[in-house]
């Protein structure tokens, strides 16, 4: 696919309400939730427009389609370069009853791994009947059993928590059909907590019981609610979203503070580098200060956020330390890598040691950059953010990879004064 250029001119920036787009690591897990327990459709789904849900929102919305349907022939579902929903998908598939799927997606996620997911489900679920077959990498093949052994999945936890996300939505559906506890034991440490934390929170909102004790979460109850959750805004987005207000003297909406995203630590960990944030209104959010510090951030709390944080780094006064990095190197692209090609176009210099990542900021801003998103969105809006708030133009080649989280990105910046132009 040949790949277009964006040139991106911060000259001319405005302050602006900026919205970002609902939360997709929260609709993910609550579109789950909403088919199990007979929710489905979600509100969101009907009232947000489609072109401005994220890429991965309507994965995760195909392919619970999918296994609605009545049992029958296989049925494909393409997973695209969603991790988290394949990973969500293949769980629910092997624990809905008479289901065949045929799962593929695109090759950069084909590397991406899971195999500590299939074998936990063929650990649980192979004595009695799922048939989980692998391609190189395509397709996935799954056939679920009808019926269960014992009730727990047994998972890693160092690679990645969305394998024991992806498990507990799993015993939340086995605890519906079967009306006994289910659980996941997670081996060894648990990179990414917080968003394991985001998935019991999720539980708990639509009626579970969710019992937790060291390396352990059991699903032993569900009531229903009185009434389905709302959907917050997006706090992976919000972050660069909050830093363009902060340059352009701005705000940002549907910033809900009380939220369990992980990417919400944004608030606490720029107060570092002198940024404070001021709650105003209906989840309206702003940042104020001058930047007189670095930042400090572990890729075990919030591995999302490092790219945003990163980029901010390129403008404050001291270098910048990012801990725990090496499980960026298994996203949608090596993100680390990313990282020091990002900070290296916009002349700044980082050092690698281990696991930790030092950015040393520029003495002085260049006049122009350029950056490669390598169909990462992440890299697109970190890259685009940059730009903003050091006020240097940019030329970006990929945007469209922005899509996959945040459809209307482009739109907020131009709503901020950014000029674009291909």
């Amino acid at each position: 696919m040949t790949k277009t250029k964006l040139q991106v001119d911060p000259s001319h920036l405005v302050p602006a309400a900026l919205t970002p787009p609902i939360s997709k690591s929260d609709a993910q897990r609550a579109m789950v939730l909403a088919h199990l327990t007979g929710a489905w459709p979600l509100p969101v789904l009907q009232e947000e427009p489609e072109q401005f849900l994220p890429a991965d929102v309507r994965v995760i919305r195909r392919g619970i389609e999918t296994l609605r349907l009545p049992p029958g022939p296989v049925r494909d579902i393409n997973c695209a370069d969603g991790g988290a929903p394949f990973r969500i998908l293949v769980t629910q598939a092997a624990v809905t009853p008479g289901a065949h799927v045929r799962l593929t997606g695109t090759p950069r996620l084909g590397e991406r791994p899971h195999g500590a997911l299939f074998d936990s489900l063929r650990e649980a679920l192979g004595p009695s009947g799922l048939v989980l077959t692998e391609g190189n990498p395509w397709p996935v093949e799954i056939r679920a059993p009808t019926t269960t052994g014992e009730p727990v999945f047994r998972v890693p936890g160092a690679q990645s928590s969305q394998y024991a996300s992806s498990l507990l939505l799993g015993c939340a559906a086995l605890y519906l059909r079967e009306r006994r506890p289910w659980r996941v034991e997670i081996i060894g440490p648990l990179t990414s907590a917080g968003y394991l934390e985001l998935t019991v929170s999720w539980l708990r909102r639509f009626g579970f019981t969710v019992q937790e004790s060291e390396g352990r979460l059991e699903v032993t109850d569900y009531r229903a609610p009185e009434r389905t959750p709302a959907m917050p805004g997006d706090w992976s987005s919000l972050g660069y979203l909050l830093l363009i207000a902060w340059h352009t003297g701005g705000s940002v909406e549907r910033a809900d503070l009380s939220s369990a995203h992980p990417d919400q630590a944004l608030v606490r960990l720029v107060e570092r580098a002198g940024l404070t944030t001021v709650a105003g209104p209906d989840n309206t959010l702003r940042m104020t200060g001058k930047a007189r510090d670095g930042l400090v951030a572990s890729g075990k709390e919030c591995p999302d956020l490092l790219p945003t944080l990163a980029a901010l780094a390129c403008v404050l006064p001291r270098p910048s330390t990012l801990t725990d990095v090496g499980v960026l190197r298994l996203k949608e692209s090596d993100r680390l890598e990313g990282i020091r090609t990002l900070v290296d176009a916009f002349g700044g210099t980082t050092q690698l040691e281990g696991e930790t990542l030092t950015i040393h900021p520029p003495t002085s801003h260049p006049s122009h950059f350029s950056m490669d998103s390598k169909e990462d969105h992440r890299l697109a809006m970190v890259a685009a953010t940059l730009s903003v708030v050091s006020g240097v133009p940019l030329t970006l080649t990929g945007p469209e990879c922005v899509e996959k989280s945040f459809p209307g990105f482009w739109r907020q910046l131009e709503r901020a004064g950014v000029r674009l132009t291909s």
